[in-house]
């Protein structure tokens, strides 16, 4: 067999143990989704989930199966959930949907947010900026005086706001529901893009939308299910456009056949999830595991941690490493078999460093994000505060 592309000369007949550190880019399929997909593909049916013959009955009632499980896992209505091809299109689906009625028309966003939530309010509206604190939150305030920026800047209220659950880059929790509220008092639809919290905290939808939001993004392979297939989640009696047509599937909210499969191991994923006790076992322990690595990686002189440490989602750290830019430090731990992202620019596709990090005012070229997930060991711990320090002060004294 040909040595794979990343592959170094050993005479080793195992493969170094690697440990896994970068959930929140992705995270490995949970076995009961892996099992669930696999009886799918044994029992071998084959049809269009719109057709009335058998075959076509037995397809949609697996889907709406899958429906109901993600429902159950945010506390919806089955019929509020919507697949899609994964969080991205979901964004840009209700981004959309909001905007399309008035292309052009203002819109609520911070640059803490994702760059699909960000780019796509630039494609179709007019942005107005919500400022953020130098943990990446959202105050009330902020959205206040941006609401009143709108109205100066383009005459009109803004026809959707932004308000992410919790930021995908540094963890930190935002105050959604005071942000829902102000929002609701204002008239202006919310959408809230929950993919870097839903299945690592409690993410009651529901009650959200009675609080004011009004439309919910999530993504499957963020909390164990598999990568192509997400969620927008919909406010009950709220129509908006859909952003794909061309077919009546999703109840005509979103063109195209779905991925049956996919959305199978989604809701097998999110069953799992709503085991008693599994997401508040899973959510103790990432938390346990982020603090020891948290507290090994500040113990380095010149390390300190950017975002909330407090009011954070548990499974997302992120670190300032002073004196070294993050590319090194990242390949140095990935050389030591530990994984993990940075939000500096040349450690990611874009050309840019991290706009998140930017909009917080520190130094986005000497950051690492460190994030665990369900399988995370304390081996994957351990290693990885065995390494940093070694790795680190390797590369200062190649720079004295």
């Amino acid at each position: 067999m040909p040595a794979l592309p990343w592959s170094e000369p050993t005479t080793a007949a195992v493969a170094p143990t690697r440990h896994y550190l970068d959930h929140a880019s992705t995270s490995p399929l949970r076995p009961e989704a892996r099992s669930a997909m696999a009886a799918w593909d044994e029992l071998g049916v084959t049809a269009d989930p719109g057709r009335v013959h058998t075959e076509g009955r037995m397809v949609r009632a697996t889907l709406e199966q899958a429906r109901e499980q993600v429902a159950h896992l945010v506390g919806v209505r089955p019929r509020q959930v919507i697949f899609t091809s994964g969080g991205t299109e979901a964004i840009n689906a209700a981004t959309w949907g909001m905007l399309a009625p008035t292309p052009g028309a203002p819109v609520l966003v911070a640059d803490v947010e994702h760059s699909a939530v960000r780019e796509a309010s630039s494609r179709h509206g007019s942005p107005t900026t919500i400022s953020v604190d130098q943990v990446g939150r959202i105050h009330p305030q902020a959205v206040s005086d941006a609401l009143d920026q709108a109205e100066v800047d383009h005459g009109s209220r803004p026809v959707l706001a932004h308000c992410q659950w919790a930021n995908h880059e540094v963890g930190t929790v935002q105050p959604v529901e005071e942000i829902a509220a102000l929002c609701r008092a204002a008239g202006v639809p919310l959408h809230v893009d929950a993919v870097a919290a839903a299945g690592h905290v409690p993410v009651d939808v529901g009650a959200l939308t009675d609080a004011g939001v009004d439309l919910v993004t999530v993504s499957a392979h963020k909390l164990g299910g598999p990568p192509g297939i997400g969620a927008l989640i919909v406010r009950r009696n709220l129509r908006i456009d859909p952003l794909l047509v061309g077919g009546d599937q999703e109840r005509g909210r979103r063109g195209g056949m779905e991925d049956v499969r996919a959305a199978i191991g989604f809701g097998a994923a999110a069953q799992a999830l709503t085991v008693e006790g599994c997401l508040d076992t899973e959510r103790n322990r990432a938390r346990h595991q982020t603090e020891v690595l948290l507290e090994a990686a500040t113990a380095v002189p010149g390390v300190l941690p950017f975002g909330d440490t407090l009011e954070r989602v548990p499974h997302i750290v992120c670190l300032g490493v002073d004196g070294v830019e993050a590319e090194p430090v990242l390949l140095g731990l990935d050389q030591a078999g530990v994984a993990v992202h940075s939000g500096s620019s040349c450690s990611s596709e874009s050309l840019e460093p991290s706009p998140i990090l930017a909009a917080m005012g520190v130094d986005g070229e000497r950051s690492l994000r460190l994030s665990v997930g369900w399988s995370t060991t304390d081996a994957d711990i351990t290693a990885f505060c065995d390494a940093f320090a070694v790795v680190v002060a390797g590369l200062r004294s190649l720079r004295s």
